[in-house]
C-alpha cells in the first residue's frame, strides 16, 4: 500500500510548532476491523481524500487554533508535541515498522502557545453560514446562498451587519428590493461574530462533526 506521508505536501508549521530534525517513519494505513454484522455499527461518514484531509489543532487549553494537514498532525503526534483528543470516525490506524498511530480528527498541543488575537473576523461564506446556523434569515429554511439585506445596487455594503444566509427561493423573490418594500422581517439582526474560533471557521468549508463542540457550534 502506498505510504500515507508521501501523499501530503509539507506546509509551514502552525503557531511555532516545527518539524523535528529526525525523519518521520514511513506509515501505512490499516482499515478498521469489520463488525460481525453490518448492523452492529452505523457506517461512518465518508472521509475526504488523504491529500486534503485536515485535523483540528487545539491549544493546551482546548482553544481551537487551526486546521492542519494530516501529515503535519502526524508529525506532532510522533514527536510527542501533541496528543489525540478524537480519532478518525472510521477508526483508521497508521502503522510503521516501529509502532502505530491512530488517525486523528482532533489533536491537542501538550504545551500552551500564545497566539496573537485579531478581533475582526473575515467575512467568508463558511463563517456566515455557521453564524446563521445554515438557516435562511427570512423564512428559516435551509440556507444555500448569501444575501445582502440592503442590496449592493442600492448602496448596501458587503459587511457582517448587511449579509445573511438565505435560501434560493427567498433570494430569488427578494432580488434587489428592500425589506420594507416586501414587508419581510429579519429573524435575527446580523452582527459580526466575536471569538477566536470564528477566525478558524472563516477558513473552513466542511468541518468534521467531531470538531463542532470545540468550535462553539452545534451540528447544522
Amino acid at each position: 500500500m502506498t505510504p500515507l506521508v508521501s501523499e501530503v505536501p509539507p506546509t509551514s508549521a502552525p503557531y511555532g510548532a516545527s518539524d523535528p530534525p529526525d525523519p518521520v517513519p514511513e506509515l501505512t494505513v490499516a482499515p478498521p476491523l469489520a463488525p460481525d454484522s453490518p448492523d452492529d455499527f452505523p457506517a461512518p461518514p465518508p472521509s475526504p481524500p488523504w491529500g486534503r484531509r485536515r485535523v483540528l489543532l487545539l491549544n493546551a487549553t482546548f482553544e481551537p487554533l487551526t486546521a492542519l494537514p494530516l501529515r503535519r498532525a502526524i508529525v506532532l503526534l510522533v514527536c510527542g508535541k501533541a496528543e489525540v483528543v478524537h480519532g478518525d470516525a472510521a477508526g483508521l490506524v497508521l502503522h510503521s515498522a516501529t509502532g502505530s498511530v491512530e488517525v486523528p480528527s482532533v489533536i491537542r498541543l501538550r504545551t500552551y502557545v500564545r497566539v496573537p488575537y485579531r478581533a475582526r473576523v473575515p467575512l467568508t461564506r463558511a463563517a456566515l453560514m455557521h453564524r446563521d446556523r445554515f438557516r435562511c434569515a427570512y423564512c428559516g429554511g435551509r440556507a444555500e446562498t448569501i444575501d445582502h439585506v440592503v442590496p449592493r445596487s442600492r448602496g448596501g455594503t458587503h459587511t457582517w451587519e448587511n449579509c445573511v444566509a438565505c435560501c434560493a427561493r427567498c433570494n430569488h423573490r427578494k432580488a434587489d428590493k428592500l425589506l420594507a418594500e416586501l414587508g419581510w422581517p429579519l429573524r435575527t439582526m446580523p452582527t459580526a461574530p466575536r471569538g477566536r474560533h470564528w477566525r478558524l471557521l472563516a477558513g473552513l468549508v466542511d468541518a468534521d462533526p467531531l470538531w463542532l463542540p470545540y468550535l462553539g457550534e452545534s451540528a447544522a
